[in-house]
């Protein structure tokens, strides 16, 4: 595995995150019950700290020094590597919702298979993000179900977000050469491998909502190569304006 495929790997890890992070924080102070606020508020912030282990890595392996905040402020959309669905706007809870428990599944998933990489430093970073992301799964798989399986107007929200999302999700099993690289390594997990047991987790709570699982796998795909849609780059207009505006500035 060359350097520039570790590197890349490693990104599309921490840009996820960190992404999916700052589309949480839309929601604070805007919670539908403070419970809620706080709650979204804890999840984003296991995201950025997840994020900052990953991109930190990154800094190091490209050794340009760009550390992680460097990576996370500094770099245009083009350059971002996260899924596609992580960067969909939030929407109603609903939306927000399904657009967690989709990724969660599948994060569980692949931190969950790395943590027996053959990189040390990859498999510390996901047996301590794994411990996180096991609520995040149990938390957004709730919110699922008891949406799915509320009033009509929930269950007919739920219903409409997962049919939304659900061409975003099949993204996160389409292995390219960098992934092909990262497995052959045994560094990375065998995201086709993943879809099977992803799918079983999310079919049976989704069963569980009274929900239908969308019978099209046809999937939208390439922010994990660079092509976003126009969703990413307004969301790095607010998140990179005060270091894109006043560079290096210190507290």
């Amino acid at each position: 595995m060359t350097p520039s495929d570790r590197f890349d790997f490693l990104l599309r890890m921490g840009d996820s995150t960190l992404v999916l992070a700052q589309r949480l924080s839309e929601w604070v102070g805007k919670g539908p019950v403070i419970e809620e606020d706080i709650a979204l508020t804890n999840v984003g912030l296991d995201l950025i700290g997840q994020a900052r282990m990953w991109l930190s890595y990154a800094g190091e392996v490209e050794a340009r020094g760009r550390d992680e905040d460097a990576l996370a402020f500094r770099r245009d959309a083009h350059e971002f590597r996260n899924a596609l669905l992580v960067e969909q706007p939030n929407g109603d809870y609903a939306e927000t919702m399904a657009r967690q428990f989709l990724f969660d599944h599948w994060h569980l998933l692949a931190l969950k298979a790395m943590e027996r990489s053959r990189d040390e430093r990859v498999a510390a970073i996901a047996a301590k993000s794994s411990k996180e992301v096991a609520y995040h799964v149990e938390r957004s798989t709730d919110w699922v179900i008891r949406l799915g399986d509320g009033t009509d107007v929930s269950h007919r929200r739920m219903q409409d977000a997962v049919d939304g999302l659900w061409m975003f999700a099949g993204e996160l099993f389409l292995p390219d050469a960098v992934d092909a690289a990262a497995r052959e390594a045994g560094v990375g997990p065998d995201l086709a491998a993943l879809a099977a047991p992803w799918r079983s987790a999310v079919g049976a709570a989704l069963a569980e909502a009274t929900l239908t699982m969308p019978g099209d796998d046809w999937a939208q795909r390439g922010g994990r190569q660079g092509r976003h849609t126009e969703h990413l780059g307004h969301l790095l207009t607010e998140m990179q304006f005060l270091q894109r505006a006043y560079p290096d500035a210190k507290w």
